[in-house]
């Protein structure tokens, strides 16, 4: 289904190398908000760990961001030493694509990560992509993001009964 993600994750720092070649996936793309960072745009605890390590392992990553401030995608990707692409449009498969062209990778051997159904996983899905939902970090959100929490929520319920997945 369109509004399921191939994964449902805490958060970004889990995960692994193992699990990334475990599904054959050499490049990510990252949302930012409430995916690296929270409401006061800190950034996840950890998160420029995790970023290096990988980096080490020659996982590639750019960011793909829905939000038109530049500067806040700016400081979390020079923070992070990965590139940019801002005011996306997700889930329209045109920032997808672009971000694609920067990993230089196959859509296959590249997962979108991000904390919303109706952004991250369906432009991730619909553009052929391994897709993984995180949890939000942070319960504040955007008014436009409140708006559809809801309805987020009772995707996930379904999807977490359809996998067994424990709470």
């Amino acid at each position: 289904m369109i509004f399921y993600p191939d994964l449902y994750l805490k958060n970004v720092k889990q995960i692994t190398i193992e699990l990334l070649r475990e599904h054959k996936i050499k490049g990510l793309i990252l949302d930012i908000d409430n995916t690296l960072i929270d409401f006061d745009k800190k950034l996840l605890t950890g998160c420029e760990e995790w970023c290096n390590k990988l980096k080490e392992q020659g996982i590639k990553m750019c960011i793909l961001s829905n939000t038109n401030k530049v500067a806040k995608v700016q400081k979390v990707a020079e923070t992070l030493h990965l590139q940019y692409l801002y005011f996306a449009h997700k889930p329209n498969k045109k920032g997808f694509k672009k971000a694609k062209a920067i990993l230089n990778l196959q859509p296959g051997n590249i997962a979108v990560v991000g904390d919303q159904i109706f952004t991250d996983v369906v432009g991730g899905n619909r553009s052929k992509m391994f897709t993984i939902l995180t949890k939000p970090i942070d319960e504040r959100d955007i008014w436009i993001t409140k708006l559809k929490r809801p309805f987020e929520k009772i995707v996930i319920n379904r999807y977490i009964k359809k996998k067994g997945i424990c709470k």
